[in-house]
């Protein structure tokens, strides 16, 4: 983990740039704009994390969270969080951006597709193929049969 203050972190670029985990020491609070969603997840300390611009009642009405090792929070872009320990000890966190969903690109997905159809016609009728030349097997072994053999009264 590697310490981290406000000033880093308001002067950043970037928010790709603070994927990872990071140590915010006692007494410190954290102020964070982030310009893509992302995932605040505690790893080690009590974190009291104030999320929103107005208050408007107790607890997340609030944007207050308290969040103990392990839980996490979702911090959609331009929301203003405010982070910091609630322990005497440094609070270790993690931020993990979450890159936009990207478009789907129908062009990659035609071809195999295609190719799946063309499969599975092929396989349809080799499939037919086997079933027509089992049932003349099993039909010439049965006549077979009946012309072999001592004949019964």
């Amino acid at each position: 983990m590697f310490p981290v203050s406000d000033h880093e972190l308001q002067q950043s670029p970037g928010l790709s740039g603070l994927a990872g985990c990071w140590k915010l020491a006692p007494g410190q609070a954290l102020s964070l704009r982030p310009r893509v969603a992302g995932v605040l997840r505690i790893r080690q300390g009590r974190a009291w994390a104030t999320l929103g611009e107005r208050p408007r009642g107790h607890g997340p009405d609030a944007g207050d969270y308290f969040l103990l090792p392990g839980e996490q929070l979702l911090v959609q872009p331009g929301r203003h969080l405010v982070l910091e320990s609630l322990d005497q000890g440094a609070l270790g966190f993690e931020w993990l951006p979450r890159a936009p969903a990207p478009a789907p690109a129908p062009e990659p997905l035609l071809q195999p597709l295609a190719d799946l159809y063309v499969a599975a016609r092929l396989a349809g009728d080799a499939s037919r193929r086997l079933l027509c030349g089992l049932a003349s097997t099993a039909l010439a072994l049965l006549v077979g049969r009946r012309g072999v053999g001592p004949s019964r009264p």
